[in-house]
């Protein structure tokens, strides 16, 4: 299990420091960066004053407007309190990644190539970019940095919570190591590539507790267009008293206020920045690190998704499923000289051959010792392996690796190549590579002696379930499209396999940067993961850049998410976790303003009433007073907040629907609800003011 996990909301570590939060929030150099709620604070502050003027001159009255200040003030700490309490989760998640930081002391090398046995030691929080450290077997990695030569196992956990260690080597992929991360065996000269205060986890530390979160430009537009309301509330509201005098009577500023108060989207803009926290915080919970909220918030509006093959759509490694040897060979002997060269091949793919021939042909794996056999390792120059025991000479690989390697042995006269019948069989073995090829598998031809026994076909497994999420990100209208170095023919069979919309086969870095910049030129958010430096364009290119964090450091440079996990099939998460938090602030700013309908049959009928006793028809919820209609209101906004603030955090369900569907769904659900909701609540709250005698 990871440990950045999410706290409960109902946590007392969490909501005590909230309160205190709250308050401090009051500063307002940090209120002006929620419009509305800095606007609900000043106005406030204005009736704050007037009742303490009212006090001092024994003005009556007095209680009824104490209570309207109180609810008001209750309001805005109520909005800051959801904010607290959002920012607390994260930061408790950080307090958690702190205490994995340790001061650790480093081994600095004289340069790349000096020798390992004369190091100084230094803390590793002076170490500066470009220096090079020796880490050895027990030592705490002192920062990022970049193996440059050797090979180790890496235990993450403080990272990634798994306990299970992950290699990490120069060159490829897995050569990005982490600092706080510990060594647990061999050693690696290690070029440091982050000063102390940017490391990734300082980073990471940073992000989680919400520090560096920056409002996204949805959350602007939104603020904006709330901060535009506002305004107009803010006329409207001044223009009543002039409509009171022509009645021949006057409204206190207290109830204008409380109009107001109640007439704006307050509950919205209460809630806004804690939907963009907690977006990111369910990022967290799925050990997904956002860089910024523009990369939750464009994850939910992707509209295609590149998706590498290998360990996305398929389990990432290839399993042999069946032997088909060449006329005058039989399964058994193709299956047994296939296993004898798999006996020490230690790849999925060896391994898989063994088991195989085991479970088909009842051929037990043998001693490799006890047969004295010599095992022929893989190169990437010969392209095959195989093992030489009893005299005999077995070599399994590419069709066309074993075909050039029989080419090169000497001519007997009977079976060698140069024969007609090898010559026959050479087409039989070059048909039957043809035809699981076209399957979508990878042949591997296996020879003994010179003389070809058959081909053993290798499959990618596609994963179980993912052509059916595949389907619903198709009715989410995301297009699909799936990436990989194979050959046209193999990509068209998996890419049929697995459901996905298209394909990009033979991918070179410039493929992948050319197929995004074709998306994104018709109008398209672009979404795709990668671990090595080779996809670091790309990552940068996209508009949702999911790096892995096994992978490269430039990788993680340029992508603006990190997956903990290394796991590419959570970009279908990401997704789902982006939509979902558009979804949450559309259903809540659908609430808000059928909220503000409900509020407005509760004071308006109660202000005017008075002057014009027809009002009366509309006071549909039949409250008391106008005292009590008003206090209620108010009390009911300021309530509402605090009601929202778990769905706030938590987001609603999420579901793949499409946008009308999604609008209808919204209109059904919050938007009648934000209409039934206050009105049960109004009512309830004036019975029970009545009742004490509040109002």
């Amino acid at each position: 299990m990871s440990q950045i996990r999410s706290a409960s909301i109902y946590d007392a570590r969490i909501l005590v420091p909230a309160v205190g939060a709250s308050f401090r929030k009051l500063d307002p150099r940090i209120l002006i960066k929620n419009p509305i709620i800095f606007v609900v604070a000043v106005v406030s502050l204005l009736t704050t004053i007037l009742f303490l003027r009212d006090l001092a001159t024994g003005r009556g009255g007095l209680g009824f407007s104490f209570q309207v200040n109180v609810w008001l003030w209750f309001t805005v700490l109520f909005a800051n309190f959801a904010e607290a309490v959002a920012e607390g989760r994260g930061k408790a998640q950080a307090e958690a990644l702190r205490r994995t930081r340790t001061e650790t002391q480093a081994k600095l090398l004289a340069g790349p190539t000096a020798d390992l046995a004369i190091y100084r030691m230094v803390p590793g929080n002076s170490l500066k970019v470009g220096d090079i450290v020796l880490v050895e077997s027990g030592d705490i990695i002192p920062s990022d940095g970049e193996v440059i030569e050797g090979v180790a196992s890496v235990n993450e956990a403080a990272i990634t919570g798994e306990s299970a260690p992950v290699i990490r080597e120069s060159g490829g992929d897995r050569s990005a190591v982490t600092g706080g991360t510990q060594v647990l065996s061999d050693w690696m000269r290690v070029r440091i590539t982050a000063a102390a205060g940017s490391t990734f986890l300082d980073r990471m530390i940073s992000l989680v507790e919400g520090a560096s979160r920056q409002k996204t430009p949805n959350e602007i537009a939104l603020n904006i267009l709330l901060a535009g309301m506002t305004l107009i509330f803010v006329f409207a509201t001044a223009t009543i008293p002039s409509f009171a005098a022509y009645a021949g009577g006057s409204i206190s500023i207290l109830v204008l206020v409380a109009l107001f108060v109640t007439l704006i989207p307050t509950t919205i803009g209460a809630l806004l920045s804690a939907i963009g926290i907690a977006g990111m915080d369910r990022l967290v919970r799925f050990n997904v690190l956002a860089m910024s909220g523009r990369a939750v918030e464009a994850a939910g509006d992707v509209d295609t998704l590149l998706l590498d093959k290998t360990g996305t759509i398929t389990l990432g490694n290839r399993q042999a499923t069946e032997f088909r040897p060449v006329r005058g060979v039989s399964a058994e002997q193709l299956a047994d000289a296939a296993q004898l060269a798999s006996l020490a091949d230690e790849t999925p793919e060896g391994r898989s051959i063994v088991v195989l021939a085991k479970e088909k042909y009842g051929i037990r794996g043998r001693d490799m010792a006890s047969l004295h056999a010599s095992f022929v390792p893989f190169t990437a120059q010969t392209r095959m392996s195989g093992v030489d025991v009893d005299g005999s000479s077995i070599r399994k690989g590419a069709v066309d690796s074993i075909l050039a390697y029989i080419d090169t042995l000497p001519f007997d006269g009977s079976s060698a190549p140069q024969s007609g019948a090898s010559r026959e069989l050479v087409r039989e073995i070059q048909s039957i590579a043809e035809e699981i090829g076209k399957s979508g598998g990878t042949p591997l031809a296996v020879a003994r002696d010179g003389r070809l026994l058959g081909v053993v076909h290798l499959k990618d497994i596609v994963k179980g379930g993912i052509k059916e999420r595949f389907a619903e990100l198709r009715r989410m209208g995301i297009r699909t499209v799936m990436i990989t170095g194979d050959n046209p023919m193999t990509a068209a069979a998996i890419a049929a396999e697995a459901g996905v919309d298209d394909f990009l086969a033979q991918a070179t870095p410039e493929n992948k940067l050319a197929l995004i910049r074709e998306e994104q030129a018709k109008g398209k958010l672009v979404a795709m993961c990668g671990d090595g430096t080779n996809d670091a364009p790309a990552l940068a290119q996209a508009d949702v850049g999911v790096a892995m964090n096994t992978g490269t450091v430039a990788a993680r440079e340029a992508g603006n998410m990190v997956d903990l996990d290394s796991d590419p099939t959570k970009l279908i998460e990401i997704v789902e976790i982006g939509k979902q938090l558009l979804m949450t602030r559309g259903a809540l700013t659908t609430f808000s303003i059928a909220n503000d309908i409900a509020k407005y049959f509760a004071i308006i009928p109660a202000m005017f009433v008075a002057f014009y006793p027809q009002l009366g028809a509309l006071n549909v919820m039949g409250l008391s007073t106008p005292q009590s209609a008003i206090l209620s209101a108010i009390i009911f906004n300021a309530l509402i907040i605090i009601g929202l603030i778990p769905l706030a955090l938590r987001g609603v369900t999420y579901h793949a629907v499409g946008a009308a569907s999604l609008l209808r769904r919204n209109l059904v659900i919050y938007g009648l609800g934000g209409i039934v909701v206050p009105f049960v609540g109004i009512k309830a709250i004036d019975m029970i003011v009545t009742a004490l005698g509040l109002a």
